[in-house]
């Protein structure tokens, strides 16, 4: 089964060749863990004397839903996002066309760490890494959103004179009319979600999925932001309200930011690097929109698997969390309101 996986090394070391200049040889294949989204694969490359891990990154043969980012753009964006001083990987090599693997990738520097939820929130050896991803999180989340735009128009946005959260609300309803469901529950709490729609403050660059599960973590902290193929111009506090989810607190519900610390001190981290202050109010509505929106977006990732198109266990199971997002809106939204 690896060798029927990794068919695609013998062009992708044709591909190497051609950008570095040298013949490239590739050794030590292993499919990266990660999210649904994209196939990920971590290798070693030989030219010369040089002997370097690198990543590939390409599609997988079923997307999440429309509006994720190409592999081109999510290069470019990465490329902007590294420039900026933005811990994350730097890309290196580009192709767009789809005769050399079946579609389009690129290839990235490897960056070591952890990203799997669970071992960041819980494993013991990680337990002073914790204690640092409060501010550094806040710290890179405040560079994020200080990304400059220039060069970067093909980023999704909210269509003119309508905000972020009036979007994002307008976004769902397609998703589950293409689904044909009928959900109460999601109705009614797009329902309160527009009812109680925040002020509408500027718009930033937005990372997308920035949470526990996208960030690299080793020994020290924080090694690296990664998976930026959701990355959009939106509100800021987005993300701010998406990070505190409970689904990304992977087993650690009672520390509300990430599963390893209070919410309030990441905000008051965040507001001293972004220099901005931070209405609590408004990062409550945003974390119930995320339980809103991953709920759904659950659906549509079973219904890969439930419509034929894509067989795979994960996604199968992903359709049971929308359940436990539906009940986590409910529950915020009788505590906030």
């Amino acid at each position: 089964m690896l060798q029927e996986n990794t068919a695609f090394l013998s062009p992708l070391a044709e591909f190497l060749s051609r950008q570095i200049g040298v013949p490239v040889t590739i050794s030590d294949p292993k499919p990266l863990s990660g999210g649904a989204s994209r196939d990920t694969w971590l290798f070693t490359a030989q030219y010369g004397d040089t002997q370097e891990k690198l990543v590939l990154r390409r599609d997988l043969p079923t997307q999440m839903f429309d509006g994720a980012l190409t592999r081109e753009q999510e290069f470019l964006l990465m490329r902007a996002a590294y420039e900026h001083g933005v811990q994350c990987a730097q890309v290196r090599y580009l192709c767009t066309d789809n005769a050399v693997l079946g579609s389009p990738f690129f290839v990235m520097a490897y960056k070591a760490g952890v990203s799997i939820g669970v071992k960041v929130v819980q494993s013991p050896e990680l337990a002073q890494a914790r204690a640092r991803l409060p501010e550094q999180l806040a710290q890179q989340l405040a560079t994020i959103h200080a990304l400059p735009l220039d060069g970067l128009d093909f980023l999704p946005r909210p269509p003119q004179g309508v905000q972020a959260a009036q979007d994002t609300i307008n976004q769902m309803y397609p998703i589950l009319d293409g689904l044909g469901v009928k959900s109460p529950t999601w109705e009614w709490c797009l329902r309160w979600a527009q009812r109680h729609l925040p002020a509408p403050i500027a718009d930033t660059f937005v990372h997308g999925d920035f949470r526990v599960g996208n960030l690299l973590v080793d020994e020290n902290g924080l090694s690296a932001v990664i998976d930026w193929e959701f990355g959009h111009v939106g509100d800021p506090d987005e993300e701010l309200g998406y990070i505190c989810m409970r689904d990304w607190r992977f087993g650690n519900g009672k520390a509300h930011f990430a599963g390893i610390a209070d919410r309030e001190t990441f905000l008051t981290a965040y507001e001293r690097y972004s220099g901005r202050s931070v209405d609590r109010a408004r990062v409550d509505w945003w974390e119930i929109m995320g339980n809103i929106r991953w709920g759904i977006i659950c659906m549509s990732q079973a219904n890969r698997h439930l419509s034929g198109q894509e067989r795979s266990v994960e996604l199968a199971s992903l359709g049971r969390r929308s359940a436990e997002m539906q009940l986590e809106a409910l529950r915020l939204i009788g505590r906030y309101a």
